[in-house]
Order: C-alpha cells, then structure tokens, then sequence
C-alpha cells in the first residue's frame, strides 16, 4: 500500500430514479479524475438514484452484485480508479428489505459495501420508512490505504467514526444527503470526528434540488489536525482534488493522542445508560 494517494471529491446533482442519467454522470467525473491520476473517487449518498425517491426506493432497488454495481465497477477497472458511491441496494434474502449502502469499487472488482446505521426519520427525513438499519462497521484494507465508510446521519453519532479508528482505517469518507439548513452541523461534525480519531475525513455531500429541497455541497477533505485540506464550492457541482499523506497520521496522533486517553470503561457505561433511555 502506497503512504500517498492522490483523491477526487466528486459533488453532483442527480436526476432522482434516472439510474441511466446519473451513471453516465458520474462515468465522466470517473474519467475526469482518472486523467488527473486521482487514485479514488468520491461520489454523494444514493449518487445512482438521487435521494429522495419516496415510494419508487423499491422499484429502483438492485443487489450487489447487479446492473449498477458492475457497471460503476468497469469503469473502476477501464479507469484504474477506487471508486466509492450511494447507492439502494436489495438484500439477496427478501425483496422487501432495502438498505442505503455506500459501495467500494476497485480496478479489481467489489471491494466491500457499507449499510447506513443512523436512518434520519424526523423533520423532512423519512428513511426508516423505506430503509433496513446496518449492523456492521467494517474496514477495507486496500492499495489506496485503510478505508472506513460511513453516511450522512450517521456522523451524528462519534461511536460510528471511533469504531472504525480502532478497526485502523486511515481514512473516514462520509457520503452524504445534507440539505443546506444542516450545513453548519456537518461542517462542524465533520471536523469534530476527523480531530477526535486523529483520521482524514472526506465528506462528499450532494448539490442540487429535489422535490424542493435543496443540497449545499460543501464537500471537503480534513486533515488528522482538523485542517480543511481542499474543499468544492458551495451549491455548484464541482470536484475537488487533494494528496492524502498517511505518514501524517503517527505525526498527529503523538500531539494529539486521544486514542492512547480513551478510558474503555466510559463505553460500558455509555451502553448500560442508553439501555435505560
């Protein structure tokens, strides 16, 4: 695994149940990133259906593997680039159980997929309608370095992000749905849970429109320190390009060392407590 690699932050609007559309989107931010050597590519949460697609989220269901996966990952393989994108994906036990996955792709094929936890169903959010939790936090070990992935909502809670810390992801990508009224909770957030893990974090959130709602971009790569490496541009869609240097990582983490502090009892208490809400 190489220490640097160079990574593409890829914000777009989609065109909501066009899965055609938004792939062939999201196949020339592939192809533009490739030919300016990213090494991975970014794209926002449900990236292939847009987001709010209400009472068609099962119809626009698939499996991975299935159509849209294996396309998203030959272009991984045309390209030579990691890809991460949203998308709904089907369990291959029950038509009715539908999770809001963040897919890997690389040159090679699946790399892994990642189900959303924390289902926001509140204010203008409904996904617990629609939506099967994920029970698993897992960990990809791959050329492009120790990734961990998490989505949207879920950055809410810092036990998502601490948890792949101490599995060893280097680097958290968080793909996101966040309408503008919640820009300045993800803006702190993110950089909260990129200081805590001494981790880079890259937030690659959605812009755009739909049904009235609409989506900020934003998107940006933090530094294990907090800092913002390089960010997109706010409301536009747009790509953003920036090094990630893991030899960073045991630099910060002996300045800040928060993982060495962490006191393992607090997390027994923490589960009895919330057992008792």
């Amino acid at each position: 695994m190489t220490k640097q690699i160079k990574i593409a932050l890829a914000q777009m609007s989609c065109k909501v149940g066009d899965k055609a559309h938004n792939i062939r989107k999201m196949a020339t931010y592939i192809t533009k990133a490739s030919k300016q050597k990213a090494d991975l590519i970014i794209f926002p949460e449900l990236s292939v259906t847009g987001y709010l697609t209400r009472d068609r989220t099962y119809e626009l269901a698939e499996t991975i593997p299935g159509p849209s996966a294996q396309k998203i990952e030959a272009l991984a393989k045309q390209n030579n680039i990691h890809v991460i994108y949203g998308m709904i994906e089907r369990s291959t036990k029950a038509n009715a159980i539908v999770h809001n996955s963040a897919v890997f792709a690389s040159p090679k094929g699946l790399a892994g997929v990642y189900r959303k936890m924390y289902l926001p169903t509140h204010s203008v959010f409904e996904e617990k309608r629609y939506f099967r939790r994920g029970y698993e936090s897992p960990v990809f070990d791959t050329p492009v370095g120790k990734i961990g992935m998490i989505i949207c909502y879920d950055i809410f809670f810092p036990e998502t992000a601490r948890l792949l810390r101490l599995k060893g992801a280097e680097l958290i990508a968080c793909i996101s749905a966040s309408p503008a009224v919640r820009r300045g909770f993800f803006e702190t957030l993110t950089t909260a849970r990129a200081i805590e893990n001494t981790a880079y974090l890259a937030y690659v959130n959605l812009v755009g429109i739909e049904d009235g709602l609409q989506f900020w971009g934003g998107s940006r790569l933090i530094a294990p320190n907090g800092r913002i490496v390089t960010q997109a541009k706010y409301d536009d869609e747009d790509i953003a390009y920036s090094t990630v240097d893991y030899t960073d990582l045991a630099r910060i983490e002996t300045f800040v060392p928060t993982l060495r502090d962490l006191h393992p009892e607090l997390f027994t208490e923490l589960k009895d407590l919330t057992e008792k809400l």
